[in-house]
């Protein structure tokens, strides 16, 4: 069973078809379904086999002629791939109404991203407590990173906020963001960020939407 990843290239649809593959093999394992086969998990997943297995070779050899892929094994292994078989400590920028509701999402801890720290600059902000977290002044952001042993950043501070925050973040040495703002940042080369905007995936349904529409004319 491999472990290490094979290429540095691997394309951002393959990790996350990855993310789905390990919540279908997860509902496997709940239902006490320890083997299955490439077309099996395929048609769970929404995909089709020769797509799984490409996904898959990025990483290493899996599954087994003739029997398909042992589940628990599969998991592990795809979750050691994706690093996400430890925790991340992660610290929230951001305590708007969008902030609040992420600090209050139990999924993220299931998941083993604990946000540990919340920041905001607004004086009227700090030192209130949001789920269990005192929020702190987003200037402190460097002295806490290396107190809490914060690896990622989520931001969720208004569009014009965005960038002090990752500035804030970036200089404090954290290494990935999740940026739910709407604004694009400048970060460091070395600086992993992943972009959630709403608006895209409306854009998205509307499309498929009117496309359907369309055919149906």
């Amino acid at each position: 069973m491999g472990k290490s990843i094979k290429s540095e290239h691997i394309p951002r649809a393959t990790i996350q078809r990855l993310a789905v593959y390990v919540q279908v093999l997860e509902n496997f394992l709940q239902e006490k379904q320890n083997v299955v086969s490439s077309e099996g998990l395929a048609k769970a997943c929404g995909v089709n086999p020769s797509q799984i297995r490409k996904d898959l070779a990025y990483f290493g050899e899996f599954g087994v002629r003739g029997v398909g892929y042992y589940v628990q094994d599969l998991l592990t292994a795809i979750r050691q791939s994706l690093g996400i078989d430890r925790t991340w400590n992660v610290a929230l920028v951001g305590v708007g109404n969008l902030g609040r509701s992420l600090l209050r999402y139990s999924v993220f801890r299931k998941r083993g991203f604990i946000i540990v720290g919340a920041f905001d600059c607004d004086p009227f902000k700090i030192g209130e407590v949001v789920a269990g977290l005192e929020v702190i002044c987003s200037r402190r952001l460097s002295e806490k990173v290396q107190e809490l042993g914060i690896e990622i950043g989520i931001i969720t501070t208004p569009a014009e906020r965005a960038q002090r925050a990752a500035n804030y973040l970036t200089e404090a040495g954290v290494k990935g963001i999740v940026n739910f703002a709407p604004a694009r940042l400048s970060v460091p080369s070395s600086v992993a960020v992943e972009y959630v905007d709403f608006v895209h995936h409306l854009f998205s349904v509307a499309f498929n939407i009117s496309y359907q529409q369309s055919r149906n004319r």
